[in-house]
């Protein structure tokens, strides 16, 4: 089942090139491989039962380059389920919101079913080569949707994109190499890796290896200072491929940090922690600050993600620090990297409608100015209830997923790291962030370009709604998504606290 919902969406995609396909019949191809995905994913997660400490749920292995000990090898626990999950349903709201679409849309839909593919066997892969493939594949299929279907200076801004993370996937590829080369016998398996970490106790080498793995997780992610080409490539990228981008393909760099740098580099991820934890705080600072000065919407909403990975990578860094061994230190442990994977499903969720919602915006105008706006709540009453709401929970208003997650990041790592609550800064800061974007946007007298602003269509407001309805859940009965995050998340804890 785990390998048909990786592959359905490429053989779809493949499908929609044929010659014959229809513009119409290839949108909702889109949209019906998608929902059914949506489906396959929900059985799964009715099924799933945690297969305990090192173990994968629905697994399947198959050899594949028997001469480097690289295999089919995928299948899914508390870390990866909930982010194939959100990849699903992200994809489905794409695949309504790009109903409409006039650009090529046969071709559009076959690039993103076959990114779909990418990001779900980035998640699903247990073996570094896999997993290395999605992860580059991934790359090659944004590319190509910023170039082909972006806005403004789109060529520039996808190869800069394409530039940044191609160069940190090699540094990837050399950490990855680093660990089959120190393995014994040679593998790529990640559950083998797991259960037992080949640098472990090898001091500068574990370090340096893992900072090899760091450098291209930290590109992807992005965290400061390698956060440069995100911007842009938001900025210029169309509606959905912003969404894809920073609601599914940010994670592969954060699921990263969890599925293999914690649990490959144990040893040395305690040594690097400080590091990560100092990243973290200046993501998230300069992520609000950089936010609330910018005047274009997408851009602003850009830089909240560069806010969001820094509280991930908080609650990951505070992890790694040692504790005193009591289990008080162990359950703060494992509550900060819960947390961590929360707001990697909550950000998804929120920033993919905020996302939508900046969408909207272009489809009328062509401009994200927030000055150009203004009194869109009269104009346009459901467009500004569901931009409150997905800024509401951007900001982490009790009642959305995001105050879920990052009260569980700072409950775990102030326990470890009491300098993290200088953090809690950000939080004020991103308040103020989308209380302007409020004010800019829907506040005062109906001006400038809200004069003929029209009000969200079906199409528009139906994915939006259900992505912050997903959130609300979340926010206020969190505990299907706690109970299969938990278990696992106890387990890395073990890993990096052993």
């Amino acid at each position: 089942m785990l390998s048909l919902l990786v592959f359905l969406p490429v053989v779809a995609a493949a499908l929609l090139l044929l010659p014959g396909v229809s513009d119409r019949w290839a949108r909702w191809c889109f949209v019906g491989v998608t929902a059914l995905e949506t489906v396959l994913v929900v059985v799964m997660w009715v099924g799933y039962d945690s297969p305990g400490t090192g173990a994968l749920a629905y697994e399947q292995q198959r050899s594949w380059i028997p001469g480097i000990g690289a295999s089919y090898h995928v299948g899914l626990d508390g870390l990866s389920l909930p982010l194939v999950a959100m990849t699903c349903v992200i994809f489905a709201a794409c695949a309504v919101f790009a109903l409409a679409e006039r650009q090529r849309p046969r071709l559009q839909a076959a690039l993103f079913l076959a990114l779909q593919t990418t990001c779900l066997g980035v998640f699903a892969s247990a073996d570094l080569v896999l997993f290395f493939v999605f992860f580059d594949l991934s790359i090659v299929g944004m590319y190509l949707s910023i170039n082909g279907w972006g806005h403004g200076e789109r060529r520039r801004s996808a190869l800069m994109f394409f530039l940044y993370t191609f160069l940190g996937s090699l540094a990837l590829l050399l950490g990855f190499v680093g660990l089959y080369v120190a393995s014994d016998p040679h593998t790529f398996d990640m559950v083998a890796l797991a259960a037992d970490p080949p640098l472990q106790g090898s001091g500068a080498t574990g370090v340096l290896v893992l900072g090899a793995v760091l450098l291209g997780l930290a590109v992807k992610t992005p965290t400061v200072p390698f956060h440069t080409w995100l911007p842009p490539a938001h900025t210029d990228a169309p509606a959905i491929g912003s969404v894809v981008l920073a609601g599914v393909m940010l994670k592969l760099g954060t699921y990263g940090f969890v599925r293999i740098a914690m649990t490959m580099f144990p040893d040395a991820w305690r040594d690097w922690a400080p590091v990560l934890i100092v990243v973290g705080i200046v993501s998230v600072l300069w992520g609000a600050l950089v936010a609330l000065a910018q005047t274009d919407l997408k851009r602003m909403i850009a830089y909240t993600s560069v806010n969001h990975m820094g509280y991930i990578l908080i609650g990951l860094g505070a992890a790694g620090l040692l504790g005193d061994g009591s289990a008080a230190t162990d359950e703060a442990r494992r509550t900060a990297i819960s947390g961590a994977v929360t707001q990697m499903v909550s950000h998804g969720l929120l920033t993919g409608a905020l996302f939508l919602i900046a969408g909207v915006v272009w489809a009328r105008h062509q401009d994200y100015g927030l000055d150009r706006y203004g009194g869109l709540a009269t104009r346009a009453p459901r467009f500004a209830t569901l931009f409150v709401l997905a800024a509401l929970g951007s900001l982490g208003l009790p009642g959305l997923s995001g105050f879920v997650a990052e009260l569980q990041i700072f409950a775990g790592s102030i326990a470890t790291a009491p300098a993290v609550a200088v953090a809690l800064l950000g939080i004020l800061l991103m308040t103020a962030v989308m209380l302007r974007a409020v004010q800019s946007l829907l506040t005062g007298p109906v001006e400038g370009l809200s004069s003929d602003f029209t009000d969200v269509r079906t199409r528009e407001w139906v994915p939006v709604a259900g992505l912050l309805a997903l959130s609300v859940l979340i926010g206020l009965a969190p505990s299907f998504l706690l109970d299969v995050i938990e278990p696992a998340a106890q387990s890395v804890a073990a890993l990096v606290g052993r």
